[in-house]
């Protein structure tokens, strides 16, 4: 039987390095809480009668299943990284939108409501409501910076 998650928690971050970008990510997973799991990137589909919890501590070393936007960027950009998700109004689960780029979190919001309204549009479903879990960075100068929004499944 594969595994269904019954539970999800919704969590962000954002850091600066003036090392790399891969060490900004890295200072980035650490503020969202997830610096110590091996993240498993997986698509946007909420399992019926999944429930939302707060951020829990994971151990170190988990095979933790996400679903991960992340942007990554240099000196003087506006980088933003971001999920959507939403429930259906006939109960039957929901789904998660990602998305990143260049610009602000206020313009990453609006594609992410676009990108909601299509998948809707697609399986001739409603949301219940949609949430959001945004993150902007102006990244200093001299520095590399990195944010991102990620849901955590969890059995």
């Amino acid at each position: 039987m594969l595994p269904i998650p019954s539970r999800f928690f919704v969590t962000s971050g954002r850091a600066a390095s003036k090392v790399s970008d891969l060490n900004a990510f890295d200072a980035a997973l650490t503020d969202a809480g997830l610096s110590e799991q091996n993240l498993v990137y997986v698509s946007s589909v909420l399992p019926v009668n999944i429930r939302q919890v707060k951020w829990q501590e994971l151990p170190m070393g988990a095979i933790t299943h996400c679903v991960l936007a992340q942007q990554r960027g240099g000196e003087g950009e506006m980088i933003s990284a971001g999920i959507a998700y939403g429930f259906r109004d006939d109960g039957r689960g929901g789904y998660v939108a990602e998305g990143h780029m260049n610009g602000t979190g206020r313009a990453l919001r609006e594609v992410l409501e676009w990108k909601m309204g299509e998948m809707a549009k697609l399986r001739g479903i409603k949301f219940r409501k949609i949430e959001y879990k945004i993150e902007e960075l102006s990244i200093p100068m001299d520095h590399y910076g990195a944010c991102l929004a990620a849901l955590v499944f969890m059995v």
